[in-house]
């Protein structure tokens, strides 16, 4: 049997993400054979979060608070999330939520998620959508008010 221990599992950071999202991450799912949940360490230093404020179509995701606080903002305000803590994200807008450390020690969450494709992301703060199918080829991040009609350029 193939396992991680999420406490001493360790993460990467990227170094193209932007301030305020530099968060160190570990995809651990297929290490241990996973094929249809998914879920990521990650570890956010104060001030840091994981991703801007969205929610997703065709996937379910929870957060556990392994270690630290955070501060949850989801549609109906913010909240803080201590060790121990699990929350679920439903998909759709009532899902949407953003994971963020305001403490001044750093913390460790792991995200579970469902893995369908292709995924839908839409972001509300900056009015975008992305669409993850399983080929990258195929990724796309957009602006809503990039929208056309469904019969433009066809014959």
């Amino acid at each position: 049997m193939k396992r991680v221990n999420v406490h001493t599992q360790p993460v990467e950071y990227d170094e193209s993400d932007p301030e305020g999202c530099k968060a160190g991450m570990s995809r651990f799912g297929p290490s241990i054979g996973a094929s249809m949940l998914g879920a990521s360490i990650y570890e956010l230093p104060p001030g840091q979060a994981i991703c801007p404020y969205h929610y997703e179509y065709g996937n379910e995701e929870w957060l556990l608070v392994l270690e630290g606080v955070v501060t949850l903002r989801h549609p109906e305000g913010e909240e803080r999330l201590e060790r121990g803590e699990v929350v679920c994200f439903p998909e759709g807008p009532q899902g949407a939520h953003k994971v963020t450390n305001t403490g001044e020690l750093g913390a460790r969450v792991m995200m579970f998620s469902t893995m369908i494709e292709p995924s839908v992301a839409i972001y509300p703060d900056s009015d975008k959508l992305g669409v993850w199918p399983g080929d990258d080829r195929d990724k796309l991040l957009v602006k809503r008010s990039s929208a056309v009609d469904y019969w433009e350029g066809e014959a």
